[in-house]
This record gives structure tokens, sequence and C-alpha cells, in this order.
């Protein structure tokens, strides 16, 4: 254990992106090469914010955003393969839903409060891509948040209003602003950023090139 100040990762991602999924657990893995502590925060990012608020038809969905199914299958195929090599289990053809993931961000904010927000980043991403849930769904939401501490009446009452929407949003505007066009994007104690799933080794040498 070195003296040195933990190194702060900022991971702005979407929890509908499975590349973000990917990006998660390639960092996991450098950090079991990495022996000093780290402080990680996510931050929101949308695909796609114009999906309404109760979602919409994944299979539709992602029929019109690529036209040709010889496209879409060998990029499922190549994810399927990643995600078995990570010991991520995708399962597309679950989904039956594309959500806004607003409400999902919100409670990622709202987790970095009680320091669970990992946690329930990896649950929406199981839920989502494992499970094949309705992740834009309030109910699915309180579910994961009570399973990690909160307390559901608080949650409930919370996630059916409008209480932080708006820094949520700034947030991502912030993103683009700085020019983040993709997610996930890893910055390293301030001062250094990579974008993609990159694998662990590459994570980790940034890790290390961050605390120099």
């Amino acid at each position: 254990m070195s003296d040195q100040e933990p190194v702060t990762i900022d991971i702005v991602s979407d929890v509908v992106c499975p590349w973000c999924y990917l990006g998660k657990s390639n960092l996991e893995k450098a950090l079991q090469e990495y022996q000093d502590p780290v402080i990680i925060r996510w931050h929101p990012f949308q695909l796609d914010p114009t999906i309404p608020r109760e979602g919409v038809d994944r299979k539709t969905y992602m029929a019109n955003k690529f036209p040709d199914p010889s496209y879409l299958q060998n990029a499922h195929e190549r994810l399927l393969n990643l995600g078995k090599a990570n010991g991520l289990k995708f399962d597309f053809e679950a989904i039956q839903k594309s959500p806004n993931t607003l409400d999902a961000h919100r409670l990622i904010q709202w987790a970095g409060e009680i320091g669970k927000q990992d946690q329930i980043v990896n649950s929406l991403f199981k839920a989502y891509f494992e499970q094949g849930r309705d992740i834009g769904d309030h109910a699915v939401l309180i579910e994961i948040a009570s399973a990690h501490g909160f307390e559901k009446k608080e949650i409930e009452k919370k996630i059916s209003g409008d209480d932080d929407v708006n820094s949520v949003r700034a947030e991502i505007e912030e993103a683009k602003r700085l020019g983040i066009s993709g997610v996930p994007f890893f910055i390293f104690n301030r001062k250094l950023a990579t974008s993609g799933a990159q694998p662990p080794e590459q994570l980790l040498a940034a890790i290390k090139q961050a605390q120099a």
C-alpha cells in the first residue's frame, strides 16, 4: 500500500450500452492487478434521450436503427463472445424493451450518496443485459434500489417525482460539451482519458500513468 492519494476514475456511461458493461468488467480485471485504492465515480450519458419515458419495443427500435439485420446479428455475436470471455451472460433475445435511461441515471446518482454506485450500476447492467428486464420501469428500479439498502418508501417517492432530473440532464450536457460523444469514457485523475471498452492491460496502464 502506497502513501499516494487514490486514483479517481470517472466513468461516463449508459446502462443500455453493452460496451459499457464490458468496459466495467475490464476495469474490474485491471483493478485486480492494481494494489492501491481507487475512487470510482459513475456519470450519466444517454445514447438516445429521445426514447419516451415508457420505453419502446426493442426489436422495432433496433430494426429502425440498424436496417441491415446481418449487421445487428454480427454485433450481437461479437458481444456474446466477448461477454462469455468476461463472465457476462448477454441475452439480447430476452430484452423486450429499449428504455429511456434517465430514471436509472437518477438512481445511480443517489447511489453515490450512500457509496453504492458500483453495486447499483452492476445490478442495472445485469438486469437489462442478462435478464431482459425493463430498467426504465419504476418497479424494477425500486426493487434494485431496495436490494442495495435504499428504504423502499423513500425511493418510491423520489423516483416517482422529478428529484435530480435537471441535474442529471445537466451532467449529460456537460459531457457533450466536453466532446464526449461515445461511451464508455474513462477519465483518470482528471488528466488522462480513454474511450471504449479498452482491454484490462490498457486500463491498468492508464491508472498507473495517472498515478505517476
